[in-house]
Formats: C-alpha cells, structure tokens, sequence
C-alpha cells in the first residue's frame, strides 16, 4: 500500500504548509492529511486557502471518510482527526491535548499504531511541544518521520520538542520538505 503523510503545524504553519503543497506536481498521489492548529471559533476556510496552492481535491475531514490518493484532507476545528486502519478517517471530542483539539498527537500516534511502516509524519513550526511524542511514536513503528529545521521555522518549540526526544530521518528547511514528499510519490507510483 502507498504511504499516507500526515502533517501536524501550528503558529506560523499556514505560510509554511503553502509553501511545502506549492512544490508538490500535479501528478503528487499520495494522500495527506493535516492537523493545524486554530481556536475553534477562528473564521478560516482551510480548504478554500490551501486548494490555491494544492493540485489535487481538497476536503474538511469527516467522520469515516476514506482517504484517497492525491487528496489533501484538513482537520475541523474542535474535533481530534485520527486515522483507522482501514484507512478511513475518525473524529473524537477527546479532552484537548496540550490546550489543542484537533492535536497532533492524536493523528500522528493513531497513525503510528494503525499504519505503521505506511505512515509518513512532518512536523512543522509551532509553539507547543504538541506532535513530539507522536512523531517518536511513529518512527517507533517504522513510518518516516520529517521534522522542520527549527532554524526556520517562525515558532520553533514544535520542532525542537521533537528533536528533544528523538532523531527523526530527516531534519529538513520547507522547500526540501516539499521536493522531498514530491520524490516519496514519484518513487510510490513507479
């Protein structure tokens, strides 16, 4: 089975998520699936800003929704985003983590124990540790796991809470994060 990517970011991350879907192909064909950070009355259409930069569909997550290669799928605000083993998407109103809901967390540790070797994590700028324990979880499990160099990133803590407590494969600047999940789906669909 292809990979699933999975992206957690919070302060600063949609300058740095647009930066990383403006590089992806028209042919990318992997799916993605995003937990981005926003209070849950923030006035924001993910799909409508992001489907400027991406080439593939666009969608708000729901609740066991199957995820489709060359579709980027956004969390809704208020709901924890997991992912199921038959690759479907769930939702939970699970205590927030970290003052967050949707969390990163959430969707990278729920990646990790139902894809394992299948799950791609990228962990981008923040200002909360929200993400380092379940990016660890899914390099644990065998899934790749690429964290923004803090260097970069307009909120650091994010990054640097992951490389605290693991070395991930890859420590990467956006633009080499965007050409690097461009090379992941090329080599999937030969």
């Amino acid at each position: 089975m292809s990979p699933v990517i999975f992206i957690g970011a919070s302060a600063g991350g949609v300058s740095a998520l647009q930066t990383i879907l403006e590089i992806l192909p028209k042919d990318f064909s992997l799916p993605i699936v995003v937990v981005q950070h926003f209070p849950p009355t923030a006035e924001f259409n993910q799909c409508l800003i992001y489907g400027r930069y991406f080439h593939g569909p666009v969608h708000e997550a729901l609740d066991k929704t199957p995820v489709v290669n060359g579709a980027l799928y956004m969390a809704s605000g208020d709901y924890h985003l997991l992912i199921e083993e038959d690759r479907t998407l769930s939702l939970s109103q699970d205590e927030p983590i970290y003052f967050s809901r949707p969390s990163i967390d959430a969707l990278f540790e729920s990646a990790a124990t139902s894809l394992g070797a299948d799950a791609c994590a990228v962990l981008l700028t923040g200002a909360s540790p929200d993400g380092a324990r379940g990016i660890k979880l899914v390099k644990e499990c065998g899934g790749m796991t690429i964290v923004q160099n803090p260097k970069e990133a307009e909120a650091k803590l994010m990054p640097q809470s992951a490389l605290d407590i693991m070395e991930p494969d890859f420590v990467l600047n956006l633009k080499d994060i965007g050409r690097k999940l461009a090379m992941l789906s090329q080599e999937r669909s030969k």
